[in-house]
């Protein structure tokens, strides 16, 4: 037989990793996992079932508040497990929620100042500067800058520094003066939307229109309609386009009121 006519033998191929896989520990217990899960996806793909601190998976509930480190270093990591991709010899646990001060008060009761911050959370005095709180917050606000306006009663700046909190508490737990951040970032948004935000004067005419009862018979008619028929209306609803004008209304103002 020829070299050419010989049968050829069908080469064997090594099937190739869909993923690079990479040692993780948790909970002390050693696992291998795909390199680009992020530390929630690797919980599950380890067999663990979630049944708290998931919440939105999107980062944006806080609820996911997790510590790793690695052999080599001393340093304690902090981040939302739905958002940190694993990273090989990770020592990763979950943390629960953090029990942290938190102030109790009637909102009508206070003013929005540098005293009425102090005196419901005086450990805010407690800061030394340290930037441990800014360095573990994983949505990147300023926190140590927020607490600092506070302080100074720059109520306004305080709430809009912090508005992107999600109250995950990793500030907090990282804290060495032991401050709950997060609990005194949301007493100056309270206080910033009662006392100093400009009111909506929408929302002013709104009350008003509820008031003067012009949502009363669009109510009625709406009262005397089956289920099937109310979720007929539901469907067949006019909806605002997605890239409408500002100014866009419904062609149908039967519940509309402008006036």
């Amino acid at each position: 037989m020829s070299k050419d006519s010989a049968p050829k033998k069908k080469s064997k191929k090594k099937s190739e990793p869909i993923h690079d896989m990479v040692p993780i520990f948790l909970m002390g217990k050693k696992y291998d996992v795909p390199a680009t899960l992020t530390i929630q996806k690797a919980f599950e793909y380890a067999g663990y079932q979630l049944v708290r601190g998931c919440g939105c998976r999107g980062g944006i509930c806080g609820a996911c508040g997790t510590v790793y480190r690695f052999p080599d270093s001393y340093r304690i990591e902090v981040g939302l497990a739905c958002q940190t991709v694993v990273e090989p010899n990770m020592y990763i646990a979950q943390i629960p929620f953090f029990p942290a001060n938190r102030a109790e008060y009637k909102l009508e009761e206070l003013e929005p100042t540098g005293s009425t911050m102090t005196a419901l959370y005086p450990e805010i005095y407690k800061c030394v500067g340290c930037g441990t709180c800014t360095r573990s917050c994983p949505m990147d606000i300023d926190v140590m800058e927020y607490i600092s306006r506070a302080i100074r009663g720059d109520i306004a700046g305080a709430a809009e520094l912090s508005f992107d909190c999600v109250m995950c508490g990793l500030c907090a737990a990282r804290c060495p003066a032991e401050e709950a951040q997060y609990n005194i970032a949301i007493l100056a948004r309270r206080l910033y939307g009662r006392y100093i935000a400009p009111g909506a004067g929408h929302l002013k005419g709104a009350v008003e229109n509820i008031k003067k009862k012009k949502f009363e018979s669009g109510l009625k008619k709406l009262k005397k309609m089956s289920v099937d028929k109310l979720k007929e209306v539901y469907n067949a609803r006019e909806t605002e386009p997605q890239f409408g004008p500002e100014d866009w209304e419904p062609e149908n103002k039967d519940y509309l009121v402008t006036k």
